[in-house]
């Protein structure tokens, strides 16, 4: 990682590095157009690499299941025959200019020099919403209260308190079934929001003993001594109390997110999100694009795979800005490889 300022020329600037950006350097490198990868993170990969290095997912085609550090990993082996160039550990501040010459400047003092901008943010900034539990900052700072999961192997043999309903939930409390001595999972109705496939397996681990459902219940207090968790109390509405012995919490209760600079920089925002033409998932602003789950249009779905195919599409509509007397004829990449 390069931490010193740079100045730097190219045809696009992607600011982001998660996988939908990644994708969308490597559709640029198909086509000739020479980009940038510019995030606030330290090292490529979004929240796959930040907060889910280890979880499965499921829906990246021709893979049954890959965790997201596999992923981003194979996404850079990807791009490596283009040698796209890295802005990482700052984020970008300013965005000026018109369709065909822009200046993105990042906090740090870099500047880039772009025809075009691909804004693949993810969510934006994000960070955890936290319980509002007495002293959390002790558990916090001891890895006893944690809101990613980065190495399944910690938990091996602990009691964990999985809190939410969601998705989240419901998947690490499956993936950490296989390693953890107990699975607690917590939630305040008797109703999980999850697939089908994945309730169904909660269900045969219940009945397998490796997770508890502890329903309807909330989080009520954490005791222990210096940040050592020992017991999680719960309680109902109605005030029925209940400890349970844990060593660790995991709550699951979504990210709050918010655009940052994205949001001066004079395009049309709705809700943390960038509206998009879907054609080209180009924004209010001639020549700034939007992709993943920052850009939004009727019948968006917040997918990898989709934001993959908008990496594409925008990548396609660029090359008229950067050479806008060439033709594009399009060919499939096994007709013409990858480009040297």
């Amino acid at each position: 990682m390069t931490t010193a300022p740079q100045t730097l020329n190219t045809d696009v600037a992607i600011v982001g590095a998660g996988p939908t950006a990644l994708f969308a350097a490597f559709e640029c490198g198909m086509l000739k157009l020479s980009c940038v990868l510019i995030d606030a993170l330290d090292s490529v990969g979004g929240q796959c690499a930040a907060l889910y290095p280890e979880k499965p997912i499921y829906d990246i085609p021709a893979h049954p299941a890959i965790e997201g550090g596999a992923l981003i990993e194979a996404l850079e082996q990807q791009i490596a025959p283009f040698d796209v160039p890295r802005l990482l550990g700052s984020r970008v501040e300013t965005l000026e200019g018109h369709r065909g010459d822009f200046t993105l400047k990042t906090a740090r003092g870099d500047v880039i020099n772009a025809k075009a901008v691909i804004i693949a943010a993810g969510a934006g900034a994000f960070g955890p919403n936290r319980p509002p539990l007495d002293g959390l900052e002790a558990y916090e700072r001891t890895g006893a209260v944690q809101y990613y999961v980065k190495k399944r192997a910690d938990f091996t043999g602990k009691r964990v308190v999985v809190a939410g309903g969601g998705d989240s939930a419901l998947d690490w409390a499956l993936s950490l079934s296989d390693v953890a001595e107990k699975i607690y999972l917590l939630h305040r109705r008797d109703r999980f929001r999850g697939a089908p496939e994945t309730l169904s397996r909660i269900e045969q681990q219940i009945e397998a003993g490796k997770i508890e459902k502890v329903v309807p219940y909330q989080l009520h207090a954490l005791h222990g001594t210096d940040g050592v968790l020992s017991t999680v109390e719960v309680t109902t509405l109605e005030g029925t109390s209940r400890h349970i012995g844990a060593d660790a919490l995991l709550p699951f209760y979504g990210l709050s997110t918010d655009l940052g600079p994205i949001a001066l920089w004079g395009l049309d925002t709705h809700r943390n999100t960038v509206p998009v033409t879907p054609a080209t998932l180009e924004s209010s602003t001639p020549g700034i694009f939007a992709i993943g789950d920052v850009a939004t249009y009727p019948g968006k779905l917040k997918l990898i795979l989709q934001g993959f195919s908008e990496g594409a599409m925008a990548a396609h509509a660029i090359h008229a800005i950067v050479h806008p007397d060439t033709a594009l004829h399009f060919e499939y990449s096994t007709s013409k490889g990858v480009p040297g």
